[in-house]
């Protein structure tokens, strides 16, 4: 008796001349919706890139929510201590002792600056999620997404120096003008410095993490994770831009 075969269907992958096979598009790591890759993570017992993204994107939130709570907690004793005051000896009138600080000229470049480096930092975000970038890395034709976004982190890396080296530059002169840190005069002047240096240093922080991503994003094996890196290093950047602009509005309005 002859034998006898059953034929299965065999899936085949479709061609496309331009690049080799199908592009992965349906895979994209972090495109919220692929689930090849998300499967092949957790046949090997971790989660998908893309649950991977939004768990850091939550823990980013929760540490920017405490910078703002902070913030905003300054921005409440900065209005309270306006209403503080004495009684003349002389005269039952109560005097108040909050005197505003006129704000030094930089400060508007170095709010112009920060806007700019808000703008450098969200392009190379998109530049590190575009898509046919995505495909050729993940097809091992180079790293176009991290070549196409690392111009733009150095550029936000130098504007952010400068805001910090022109925050510097008005603290000195505003010291020049006689109103120190230790100036007795009014409170304001305490918290002019308190206010633009606790923000400054949040700002370095995210400075000193961009200096260390530029070298050490060449090193990540897997594109998802520059993704990942690059989309927090960009939440923490716009927080904290948006939070210079509503310092400086609380300054410059006093």
């Amino acid at each position: 008796m002859p034998s006898t075969f059953t034929r299965y269907p065999v899936e085949t992958e479709r061609k496309d001349p331009g690049i080799g096979g199908k592009p992965p598009v349906d895979r994209r790591p972090t495109g919220g919706g692929g689930n090849g890759d998300d499967d092949e993570w957790k046949r090997l017992g971790r989660s998908g890139p893309g649950e991977l993204l939004k768990r850091v994107r939550m823990m980013v939130f929760l540490i920017l929510a405490a910078h703002v709570m902070f913030f905003l907690a300054l921005a409440v004793m900065f209005y309270a201590h306006q209403g503080v005051g004495h009684l003349d000896t002389r005269s039952p009138e109560f005097i108040g002792d909050w005197h505003p600080v006129q704000l030094p000229p930089i400060l508007f470049l170095n709010t112009a600056v920060l806007i700019l480096s808000s703008l450098t930092m969200e392009i190379a975000r998109r530049r590190i999620f575009r898509e046919l970038d995505v495909v050729e890395e993940w097809l091992g034709m180079g790293r176009p997404a991290l070549m196409r976004a690392l111009p733009w982190l150095a550029a936000t890396l130098v504007l952010g120096g400068l805001f910090v080296a022109g925050q510097w530059t008005g603290w000195t002169q505003l010291s020049g003008q006689g109103f120190s840190f230790d100036h007795l005069a009014t409170p304001a002047v305490y918290f002019f410095y308190i206010i633009t240096g606790f923000h400054a240093a949040f700002l370095l922080l995210g400075i000193l993490a961009l200096a260390i991503s530029l070298p050490s994003l060449g090193l990540l094996r897997k594109v998802e994770y520059r993704q990942i890196a690059v989309d927090s290093l960009s939440w923490y950047w716009h927080t904290m831009g948006l939070v210079w602009l509503a310092l400086f509005a609380l300054l410059a309005l006093s």
